[in-house]
């Protein structure tokens, strides 16, 4: 049995396939340095904008075709909202609650049939979107985005090994070594990207160059900044402990230098936004 397949329409489809995975790139913040708000503003915008688009046709399949990007664009949205903004479970059966009533009114509405506007009136109603989300783009832009200040101390002091610890238990210790301030100073929910922090070792030429693992105190799902927020987080470095040594060890702290750097005392190097590398 030979099956008819409407090229047309299978094209159409393959449109709205490919609709669907820009919008899902769209929302992975790893394009168009745009703030949370922002986006998920653009995607209700655009979401309203496909829904007048299927209104106001009335050509072939174009009016269901932009209908399906409409729902398409609103589900990103609501998916976006609620990984983004975390509304925990009642704000997100509240969310998918109004959603499931919007679209089954509007269903309604276009199974009554409702008015449709005129190209001018529909035009006009784009441009008015189109204008909206310009000018949230500009504030987006204006407002400025995350900054990020690394401050190290001066220096850190290890402890004596209490007695009967040997290295075979766990031959590090962690210490403080400075902290890591976020400012976002936008009236927009922005995304919370610390810079990656690297350290190692240095000292005198006869000095072991050993990596030091850097960390900071952020909470694993913690990944966006409030408006007008600055945060801070503690940086942390597990350093060394030889277990013969009876007296507490003081390691000077310097930022921006290699590990190839020579030292007339044990330092320790940090990097910033850098692999850690012992070159």
């Amino acid at each position: 049995m030979r099956l008819a397949i409407d090229s047309g329409k299978l094209l159409y489809a393959l449109g709205v396939l490919f609709a669907a995975a820009a919008l899902l790139y769209f929302v992975r913040d790893v394009v168009f340095d745009l703030s949370i708000t922002v986006k998920a503003a653009l995607l209700l915008l655009g979401f309203v904008a496909l829904f007048v688009a299927g209104v106001a046709l009335e050509r072939d399949v174009l009016d269901v075709v932009a209908f399906a990007l409409s729902g398409v664009t609103y589900v990103v949205f609501v998916g976006y909202v609620v990984v983004r903004y975390s509304p925990g479970e009642t704000g997100t059966f509240l969310l998918l609650a109004a959603s499931a009533g919007l679209f089954v009114g509007l269903g309604y509405a276009l199974r009554a049939g409702i008015p449709t506007p005129s190209r001018q009136t529909a035009a006009v109603a784009l441009g008015g979107l189109l204008v909206v989300s310009g000018v949230l783009v500009g504030a987006d832009a204006l407002s400025g985005g995350v900054t990020y200040d690394v401050q190290t101390n001066g220096s850190v002091t290890v402890p004596a090994p209490e007695a009967g610890e040997s290295q075979d238990r766990y031959p590090y210790i962690e210490a403080e070594i400075g902290a890591v301030t976020a400012s976002n100073p936008s009236p927009f929910l922005r995304a919370l990207d610390l810079p990656s922090l690297s350290g190692c070792l240095v000292g005198p030429t006869d000095h072991p160059q050993d990596s030091v693992y850097v960390d900071t105190d952020i909470q694993w799902d913690e990944d966006t900044i409030g408006a007008s927020t600055t945060k801070s987080y503690t940086v942390t470095a597990e350093l060394p402990i030889d277990p013969n040594r009876t007296a507490s060890k003081t390691y000077a702290i310097e930022q921006g230098i290699g590990c190839s750097t020579e030292r007339s005392e044990p330092t320790i190097a940090i990097q910033v936004g850098e692999n850690d590398t012992l070159d």
